[in-house]
């Protein structure tokens, strides 16, 4: 999990993840176009979200297809979100709640 943190940390690779989720099966090129960044760098960034588990990638003759493997996300999702997620997320949500509506209660003036 620690390649996938790694690889998560970094705003470019974060970027490729979303542009895969919006169009599976993207080629380099297309990568490239709405990165401002070098095709070299693209590939690089690839490499390691492929190493990390987070792109899978298929050969069609001398192209190469990329597409986002959710499995390590959905992992970590699974062992470190989920769990933080419900019951005790929403009694801190209804407890900030309250509390900042105790902010906005009119405060008693005191008299001297």
């Amino acid at each position: 999990m620690d390649d996938v943190f790694r690889a998560l940390a970094d705003p470019t690779r974060r970027r490729l993840l979303d542009l895969l989720h919006g169009n599976p099966g993207a080629r380099l090129a297309e990568l490239c176009e709405p990165l401002d960044i070098t095709r070299q760098a693209v590939s690089k960034h690839l490499a390691l979200l492929e190493s990390a588990g987070l792109v899978a990638c298929r050969w069609s003759g001398r192209e190469k297809h990329h597409y986002l493997n959710p499995v390590p996300l959905v992992e970590i999702h699974e062992r470190w979100i989920s769990k933080h997620t419900h019951a005790n997320a929403r009694r801190l949500l209804e407890l900030r709640r309250v509390l900042e509506e105790k902010e906005t209660w009119p405060v008693p003036r005191r008299s001297t």
